[in-house]
């Protein structure tokens, strides 16, 4: 038995997505469905699905509720191989544009709006760029694990880091290093994460800060997804990585370079410690209807 799908295809910076309305919860899709969907040849094409849902209609939106009672609006997400993620730092600017899009919230000059995520809440503010959307806190993983990508010779150390989802950032010599990378391949961890990670490698500008502002290029492979023009999060990850590297002194703003376009990065204090915040474009490309089996 099939059903039709009423879904809108988003990106920013190049990150793409499904979306479609479920304010009810009723259209769950499975992770074959999903995979479906994402199917760049036999479906509509994305590095994602995202489901706009009630919250409380939601068991993993209870915490974002039981969090704060204004995110009634809760970001289902799920990778392009029918995975579940916590969380996408490109995804929630596009989730939050087809909210307002399709009526579903509103915004008004200086207002905020609270969106639920397996990640926890994250805010998410109008800005020049598009939308800035407050990550939270992040903190250091841990460990050194050794990255080995297809056309980098020698294995290479990275630093893991979370922000709501794991990653692994490893620095490049330069920007050949980078483009000569073949991430049409998995990069291999040692030791392996336990729920895996988005990879991102990295090259810093010359110079690195410019105007007070850093600058880096990233390339990335995204868990459950392969490379992507982009990855919200991935582009934070990568810019905390190289601020602690450079020590004492480098900047809390930055500009990363992607293959899809441009994103902005910046730490601040919070109550609760330091947060970070990812600026971005995010474009609505167009309507359809997908029979589903």
């Amino acid at each position: 038995m099939s059903f039709d799908l009423r879904f809108t295809k988003g990106q920013g910076t190049g990150n793409d997505f499904v979306l479609f309305s479920d304010p009810e919860g009723d259209t769950e899709l499975t992770p074959t469905q999903i995979a479906a969907v994402c199917d760049r040849r036999f479906g509509v094409g994305a590095d994602g699905v995202i489901r706009a849902v009630r919250s409380r209609n939601l068991d993993d939106g209870a915490p974002a509720l039981a969090a704060d009672s204004d995110a009634t609006w809760f970001m289902d997400y799920w990778n392009a191989d029918g995975s579940v993620s916590e969380m996408c730092g490109n995804g929630i600017r596009v989730f939050t544009k087809y909210l307002l899009d399709q009526g579903l919230a509103e915004l008004h000059p200086g207002d905020s709006i609270a969106i639920g995520t397996r990640a926890g809440v994250r805010t998410v503010t109008p800005n020049r760029a598009g939308f800035e959307a407050d990550l939270g806190r992040w903190r250091l993983a841990g460990g050194e694990p050794l990255v080995r990508a297809k056309n980098l010779p020698v294995a290479r150390p990275g630093i893991g880091i979370d922000v709501g989802n794991p990653h692994v950032v490893v620095a490049l010599a330069d920007d050949a290093e980078l483009d000569g990378l073949d991430l049409a391949y998995q990069p291999m961890l040692e030791p392996v994460p336990e729920a895996g990670a988005n990879i991102e490698f990295v090259v810093p500008a010359d110079p690195l800060v410019e105007d007070g502002v850093g600058r880096i290029r990233m390339r990335v492979h995204e868990r459950g997804s392969g490379e992507t023009l982009s990855c919200g999060t991935g582009a934070v990850a990568a810019a905390l990585a190289v601020r602690h590297w450079a020590g004492a002194g480098a900047p809390d703003e930055w500009r990363v370079q992607v293959p899809g376009g441009v994103l902005g990065v910046r730490m601040f204090a919070g109550d609760d410690g330091e947060h970070v915040a990812l600026s971005g474009p995010a474009e609505l490309v167009f309507d359809g209807v997908l029979s589903l089996a």
